[in-house]
């Protein structure tokens, strides 16, 4: 009798693990879906085995791979699939023409798998930093409904969204990253070269030296003459703010802070709602229950208070209740997807209404790109202006004191 340990989605939608005796793994997954458990990775204790009791060959290549390079190999995957061809010719196929090293060993590993008699789903789950847990559900999903190149096919959809929309936002920030940069080298250059030039002169004519201005040529002077102490501490600030924005109470408080914000938290909201109903929607059409369809999309979104919501929502359709209730009484997503979710509920085409939803907003980010990028534009341009600014000021405040006092005025 051996041993085997397991992970696996209970009824509600719940992770849970452990370890269950049998003679082999088939029995042991048997014994498993007895039990209402919807198994997502098992081993034996000491050593892995695939489905017909071949050692797995062992894992060496699990490095994050980029979103692009993923939906790239889930499009040409699901393309060779509908083509007609054998899973694991597919899989070999894609393995040989692939340049990445690390991408190219982990689906030769794949491959081995799938011809030991491992599923697809169960090979990917060996590698969870290249293909996360949506992946590998619907995947799964695909297999026990014999579609899988249908499912693979919208998996590729969805993800090219989701990369599209990525780089709309990260395009977003560029002009502001840009201008930033442009700001810092100006003012650094006006601190170490032009305010010394000032400050010999000024100091030649005497006097107390107004406070503004005592203040940016002390900066100056700490940016001259200490600078790899300042580089250093900046560092280290930064690493402090980041280490910070880990903690999981920091990052939900910098997430209910920005979502209350006027057009950010906006902004914010129009994102997660849109990859909420893209992820949510793609994975209850491709036959994943709702309870785990809806705990996998609460573990994709990246903002504390739509995770809170989902999981009060999570908890009342598990207990019975519909969707589009608990969604509204969140107060987090707008009436209109609670009315779309609704329609939904009523004629049988949820996942049909959540992709329309996700449709919809997807425009809605082109806009809110548009509208935010409109709104950092002059706040910089004033931001930039008033940083300067304060520097020229405090540079000619005691020349104008000089002028004031040979003029007698």
């Amino acid at each position: 009798m051996a041993k085997f340990k397991y992970k696996a989605i209970d009824g509600t939608g719940k992770q849970v693990s452990g370890s269950i005796e049998a003679p082999n793994e088939e029995q042991a997954r048997a014994k498993l879906q007895q039990q209402r458990l919807m198994v997502s990775s098992i081993s034996e204790e000491g050593f892995s085995l695939g489905k017909k009791g071949g050692k797995k060959k062992k894992q060496g290549y699990n490095k994050k791979i980029s979103n692009e390079q993923l939906t790239v190999f889930t499009r040409q995957l699901a393309t060779l699939l509908q083509a007609g061809l054998p899973l694991l010719r597919a899989n070999q196929i894609l393995s040989a023409q692939e340049r990445d090293p690390n991408f190219k060993g982990a689906l030769e590993n794949i491959c081995d798998n799938i011809q030991s008699g491992n599923s697809l789903s169960d090979a990917f789950s060996q590698y969870p930093k290249m293909f996360d847990r949506l992946y590998v559900n619907m995947v799964k999903a695909g297999e026990a409904g014999g579609v899988l190149d249908t499912v693979l096919d919208r998996l590729a959809t969805f993800q090219e969204k989701a990369v599209r929309i990525k780089k709309k936002v990260k395009s977003a920030m560029v002009y502001p990253v840009v201008v930033l940069c442009i700001a810092g080298i100006i003012v650094y250059v006006l601190l170490t070269f032009v305010v010394p030039s000032f400050q010999q002169m000024l100091m030649s004519q005497g006097g107390e030296m107004p406070a503004l201005t005592q203040a940016v040529m002390d900066v100056g002077t700490a940016l001259r003459e200490h600078f790899l102490v300042t580089v250093i501490t900046v560092v280290v600030v930064v690493f402090v703010i980041r280490m910070l924005f880990k903690s999981p109470k920091v990052c939900a408080l910098r997430d209910r802070v920005m979502f209350k914000m006027p057009k950010i938290g906006t902004f914010l909201q129009i994102v997660a709602v849109s990859r909420f109903s893209r992820t949510f929607g793609t994975l209850m059409s491709s036959g994943v229950p709702i309870l785990q369809a809806m705990k996998i999309t609460t573990e994709t979104l990246n903002n504390v208070v739509l995770q809170e919501a989902l999981e009060k929502v999570h908890d009342r359709v598990r207990d019975g209740d519909t969707l589009a209730a608990p969604l509204e009484q969140t107060k987090v997503f707008p009436a209109m997807v609670c009315s779309m979710v609704q329609v939904g509920e009523e004629t049988g085409q949820l996942p049909e209404m959540l992709n329309r939803v996700a449709d919809n907003y997807d425009e809605e980010v082109d806009n809110a790109v548009g509208a935010l990028t409109s709104i950092i534009e002059p706040l910089l341009i004033v931001f930039l202006a008033v940083v300067v600014g304060t520097i020229v000021i405090a540079m000619f405040m005691p020349i104008i004191a000089v002028i004031q006092k040979m003029t007698g005025a």
